[in-house]
């Protein structure tokens, strides 16, 4: 009968090598989970979408649209006009949102750069794929993100186009290939008589408004699209064939701006502007007075082929209904 040796003392260390390591290391990886349990939990991405926007908050939150320098109105002219703060609002939130969009987007990139950085060269980060709640958020913020973008626009629109009940004056704009022209009626420094000025690429037309007193500007073309635009107003409609596009506003600042047409409307579309002169009362009756001296009395060239054009009285007759 053979005889079975019992494994020695020497032949268990020899048999189980790793023993001593692996105890070491469970050891090691107790201690750090025990450590990491006490430590208090970390949120560094909620605290940089509070930094970011409280960033974006102060840096914009001392802009205004009446500010002397450029940078502090965000690229604006100085503001001129009752429906400038409607515009503002709506600038102003929209360099607020993509700054704070630009701030967390790029701060997320450093911080993952850093936090998750390969620290030595045989490392593998581990490989994440068909992240659902990571993909439903790259989903759902832009949407919701273009909704409030939508609400406000919608907001400033419907603000800045609020009508006056009773405008203290009333004026055609005729906007024509390459020209405009404007027709003030119903005024008491010309008795009531329409008076006018036309102006020509050559010569702009120079357009007369009261501070601090409401205008309603009926705007028509009799040939192509237009768009009538003032910077300082922070305002600009199209001027449509077949249509009388129309709104209400007041200047509050005087000064001489400049107008242009906003729609490219052919060769000379670069030529088609004219100024626009903000005076006092007194001024802009003076200016009244003298078209009318020089004989500028009635409608100027162009408008009957405007009131007559195909379309018109359908657009007119569909407005009222």
């Amino acid at each position: 009968m053979s005889m079975q040796r019992s494994p020695s003392r020497d032949d268990t260390l020899v048999a189980q090598p790793d023993l001593t390591i692996n105890r070491v290391r469970c050891w090691s990886r107790l201690r750090m989970s025990s450590i990491a349990c006490l430590e208090p939990e970390r949120h560094p991405v909620g605290r940089m979408k509070l930094a970011m926007i409280a960033i974006a908050i102060a840096v914009l939150s001392g802009c205004s649209p009446v500010d002397s320098h450029d940078i502090s109105r965000l690229a604006l002219p100085i503001a001129g006009s009752d429906r400038s703060q409607g515009m503002w609002n709506l600038w102003l939130g929209a360099w607020i949102a993509s700054l704070v969009v630009f701030l967390l987007v790029f701060g997320l990139i450093a911080w993952s750069m850093i936090r998750y950085r390969r620290r030595s060269e045989d490392e593998v980060p581990d490989q994440v794929r068909y992240n659902l709640p990571i993909e439903a958020l790259y989903t759902i913020a832009p949407v919701i993100i273009v909704a409030i973008f939508f609400f406000h626009t919608v907001t400033s629109e419907n603000e800045m186009l609020k009508k006056v009940d009773n405008p203290d004056h009333t004026m055609t704009v005729l906007g024509s290939k390459w020209q405009w022209a404007f027709n003030y009626l119903d005024e008491k420094a010309t008795a009531g008589d329409p008076v006018f000025e036309a102006g020509t690429p050559e010569r702009p037309a120079n357009l007369y408004l009261a501070v601090n007193e409401s205008v309603r500007f009926d705007l028509k073309s009799p040939d192509v699209i237009h768009s009538f635009w003032v910077p300082e107003f922070y305002f600009k409609m199209d001027v449509i064939p077949g249509k009388v596009n129309s709104f209400d506003m007041t200047p509050t600042r005087e000064g001489t701006f400049t107008g242009r047409c906003a729609e490219l409307c052919g060769l000379y579309h670069s030529r088609m502007i004219f100024k626009v002169h903000v005076v006092s009362r007194a001024e802009f009756d003076q200016h009244l007075e003298g078209l009318k001296a020089a004989g500028n009395v009635g409608e100027p060239v162009g408008a009957k082929d405007a009131d007559t054009i195909a379309g018109l009285d359908e657009a007119e007759n569909g407005a009222k209904n």
